[in-house]
């Protein structure tokens, strides 16, 4: 299905009452130092105002003539709106300018009670919006547009204008003795393609439907999906609450028969005035706990900066869960420890409704040898969970708690260049080393670096006399990559 709005830039205007309805109405850009029109009303096309037309002449046959400025962008913006609102038929809607909807209704009329009870309903809706809607059906979107922008039932029947917006070759198609589309189809592929160009042969072929035409679905297909239609739209806030938790339940439903959990719930709120409003949460864990994730549409509500308002109130809710994960039953062990992960992963997932997707995060393991560049942060919605080896039990940890980044310099006495240090002097206090372990020695990433260069790290691990402890390395081998090795602290132990 398609809808052409030939009258959208003034019904928008009008909508948000900018002029009257019913006054003559053109809307004027500046095009080389003269204002010309670019877009007209019903009131002022009667009149014989039509786009292209300079404003100075249109004045001189209709002074009372009303002038604004267009805003393609605005324009734009209001057919996108209308887009989403469109959704509430079918997930797969484009907009296509000038003013152009396509809808792909495939496996959906008949939820609506069929074809035509459908496009009543979009045409009705519309209406109630402001706008004016001359619909059309037909098996492709491009043919469905044309008849929806031209009128007419069949496409062989549609002008040339169907085939190009190009003037040009309008004119040598005339000139050809060429009428309408369907005379252009009977002519030989080659022939067109050799005159005309191979673009109003695809233009051809799309209203023809030689070539299939898909659409991108506006919204994420997602296998896990529920929604509820009101008869009456509903306004009060728990009545809503009322019904997300319904519509999250048969969710868990089918989640529970996949074996999965969700990991991405999004909401949308459908009011009867068009606008849609959209709610998402995300899990630190797959759920399909209904109560878990209603806890989590609460939060994120509350921490709205532009509180929900209902309007005249909602006429549909669906819930679609795009982003899944296995989940497999789980027996919660003696130790508790399942249970303090679980409350763990809870208090992570109200955080995140609370403050927003990216706002927490946590240290994601890095595929590098280069203790500094081990680990970053990563937005913990988009970041499993690291597997960090753990020390072996009773031996002290091989990596310090605190790092420095950049390591600091120090000055090391060694017994020899490349021996163990055995004194280092690090902000102004000197420490002697009583215990050390090492070398650990970690090479440069040669691969990273444009010239191969890089310096060798030996890495010691050494205690104070005051039982602190200290993570130091020599950086460059002595007399194989610098004549100097210099010291540097990377980090310390508890």
């Amino acid at each position: 299905m398609a809808l052409a709005l030939p009258w959208l830039p003034a019904e928008r205007l009008v909508r948000a009452g900018a002029t009257p309805p019913d006054a003559p109405l053109a809307l004027v850009a500046n095009d080389r130092g003269r204002q010309v029109i670019r877009a007209v009303n019903a009131a002022a096309l009667d009149e014989g105002i039509v786009p292209g037309l300079a404003l100075a002449d249109a004045r001189a046959r209709l002074p009372d003539l009303r002038a604004l400025p267009h805003d393609p962008g605005g324009d734009a913006a209001c057919m996108d709106w209308l887009a989403q609102g469109a959704t509430r038929w079918s997930p797969m809607v484009a907009a296509r300018p000038p003013y152009g909807l396509v809808i792909d209704i495939s496996g959906c009329a008949q939820l609506f009670g069929g074809e035509a009870s459908l496009v009543s309903d979009v045409v009705t809706r519309l209406h109630r919006l402001g706008f004016s809607a001359q619909p059309a059906l037909a098996a492709t979107p491009a043919a469905a547009l044309a008849l929806a922008r031209f009128g007419g039932t069949r496409v062989s029947e549609l002008p040339l204008a169907a085939l190009s917006d190009l003037e040009p070759v309008q004119i040598g198609l005339r000139r050809a003795g060429l009428r309408c589309v369907g005379d252009v189809a009977r002519l030989s592929r080659a022939a067109v393609a050799s005159r005309f160009g191979e673009a109003l042969l695809a233009a051809l072929d799309a209203l023809t439907e030689a070539v299939p035409e898909p659409l991108d679905p506006l919204l994420p297909q997602a296998d896990v999906l529920a929604e509820q239609r009101f008869a009456s739209p509903i306004v009060q806030q728990d009545a809503v609450r009322v019904a997300l938790e319904r519509l999250l339940r048969r969710c868990a439903a089918q989640m529970g028969a996949l074996g999965v959990g969700g990991r991405h719930f999004a909401l949308a709120l459908y009011r009867s005035d068009g606008h849609v409003a959209r709610l998402a949460v995300d899990t630190a864990e797959p759920q399909r706990d209904a109560r878990a994730v209603l806890r989590l549409f609460d939060e994120r509500i509350a921490a709205l900066n532009d509180p929900l308002d209902p309007g005249f109130g909602y006429d549909l809710l669906r819930l679609s869960v795009p982003v899944t994960a296995r989940l497999d039953e789980s027996q919660l062990g003696l130790d508790g420890g399942a249970l303090a992960e679980t409350q763990l992963n809870e208090l992570v997932d109200r955080l995140t409704a609370r403050l927003g997707r990216g706002r927490l995060r946590r240290p994601v393991a890095a595929e590098t040898h280069i203790p500094e560049q081990a680990s970053f942060l990563g937005a913990l919605a988009d970041c499993p969970a690291a597997a960090w080896p753990s020390p072996v039990p009773g031996e002290p940890p091989t990596r310090p708690i605190r790092l420095f980044d950049p390591p600091q310099p120090i000055e090391v006495l060694a017994e020899v260049p490349d021996g163990p240090p055995r004194r280092f002097r690090w902000r102004r206090q000197v420490h002697d080393v009583t215990a050390q372990e090492g070398p650990e020695r970690i090479a440069a990433e040669w691969w990273q670096r444009k010239d191969g260069a890089g310096l060798t790290r030996d890495y010691w691990r050494v205690e104070d006399a005051n039982g602190r402890r200290f993570w130091l390395f020599r950086h460059g081998l002595y007399e194989r990559e610098t004549a100097a090795p210099r010291w540097y602290l990377h980090g310390l132990f508890a």
